[in-house]
């Protein structure tokens, strides 16, 4: 680093911004991160970890915390939504580790959070600062923020979300896109779900225009964490990514089904779909001296379970490059990390959104073939789990250090 490390402001205190902090941290390098939430209390959601990050999260010293508020699936199980036949099944407890070097986890969202800010000991992080402007004055960033405090940064690193205001301004306008999907979320109890087979698998329900994915999360894997993905509807009207729903037309939707599928629907009073939306293909990543990073660049449909293994990947990346950066180097390494970062994400958002239809299709001829990829998961995609971030961002900065 430089005889004065750059000044660098993290929007977010998600799991993208923590991860950064505690990658920079562990290299020498101090940083300042922004949540706009004034505590930190993610509820009601779940994270599928896979090698891709658990590898990263060993490197940075908080695996163990990880591991004892997780669960690791014993398979990868594809279902018939309406017979509960097994399509292809994987095995994944202590096979996929043997394989990969590190473990895949399924963890409550808040649980990962608490591990993250608890490594971090809250080190520069200030809760209850919502971005309202960035202004670039030349080599430097003015950031101005709704409680009144401004600040000056020789980097913003944008890892404030799907709809990141980083974005907006890295790409002068550019926003989201919905995917024509939506989803219901819930989390309940294993010994509340009688029909439910394999709890602790997991597993993926396919049918009609719809999937359930499930998978069981903290240390005694006694909870079964659910998002059940519907076709439409085919225009989104609210203003963010939540409207209401009716009870009864979230039940409607998996109507038929086997009963592991519509006794989770059933446990979980549903008023709320989650529109599931995607950050279109960015042509740069960076403008000026803000750079984006996780969602806020990305944003993927779930279905290969990689919107936070992407990001953690992204905050190892530009961790390592910052790392060694000189003071004339920012718009290079800024550069390097886009090229290291942008076309894997980019692929595996393609990925993602062909793995929609597949997993939707109706009954028919085409379910031959779809059973037969499924057979091929671990062959067709072991390019996600193998791949070592920190590895491709040191080859990165020696090539750039010896051009």
């Amino acid at each position: 680093m430089s005889a004065r490390d750059p000044r660098i402001a993290i929007i977010g205190g998600g799991i993208g911004g923590l991860t950064l902090a505690i990658a920079l941290r562990q290299r020498g390098i101090a940083a300042d991160a922004y949540e706009q939430v004034p505590h930190l209390a993610e509820i009601g959601a779940a994270v599928a970890l896979s090698a891709n990050s658990t590898r990263e999260l060993r490197r940075l010293g908080v695996l163990d915390q990880v591991t004892a508020a997780s669960c690791e699936p014993t398979e990868l199980i594809y279902r018939d939504w309406r017979t509960g036949d097994r399509v292809a099944a994987h095995p994944v407890r202590n096979s996929y580790q043997a394989r990969f070097g590190a473990p895949y986890y399924g963890i409550h969202r808040a649980d990962l959070q608490r591990a993250l800010s608890g490594a971090l000991g809250g080190a520069g992080l200030h809760l209850g600062y919502r971005l309202s402007g960035l202004q670039d004055q030349g080599g430097t960033m003015r950031l101005d923020f709704d409680n009144g405090h401004v600040a000056e940064a020789d980097l913003v690193v944008g890892a404030d979300g799907v709809r990141s205001m980083v974005r907006q301004w890295v790409t002068e306008g550019e926003g989201v896109a919905y995917s024509g999907t939506s989803a219901l979320r819930g989390i309940v109890p294993t010994a509340g779900l009688p029909s439910l087979p394999d709890p602790q698998a997991i597993q993926f329900w396919m049918g009609p225009d719809a999937h359930l994915l499930h998978y069981a999360i903290g240390g005694d894997g006694q909870d079964v964490n659910y998002f059940a993905v519907m076709e439409g509807p085919r225009e989104w009207h609210a203003a963010g990514s939540v409207t209401e729903m009716d009870q009864d037309e979230a039940r409607a939707a998996f109507t038929g089904w086997h009963p592991a599928v519509t006794e989770m629907v059933a446990a979980v009073p549903h008023h709320k779909r989650w529109g599931l939306f995607v950050v279109r293909p960015l042509l740069r990543w960076h403008r000026g001296r803000a750079v984006l990073l996780g969602d806020s660049a990305h944003a993927m449909v779930p279905h290969h379970g990689q919107g936070a293994n992407t990001t953690i990947e992204d905050a190892i990346t530009l961790a390592e490059l910052l790392a060694h950066v000189e003071p004339d180097g920012m718009d290079g390494m800024m550069a390097r990390y886009q090229g290291l970062r942008r076309a894997r994400t980019r692929k595996i958002q393609r990925s993602s959104w062909a793995t929609n239809g597949v997993l939707h299709l109706p009954d028919g001829p085409d379910l031959a073939a779809r059973d037969r990829k499924m057979a091929r998961f671990p062959q067709d995609f072991a390019w996600i789990h193998e791949f070592d971030a920190l590895q491709s961002a040191r080859q990165a900065a020696r090539t750039a250090a010896h051009a």
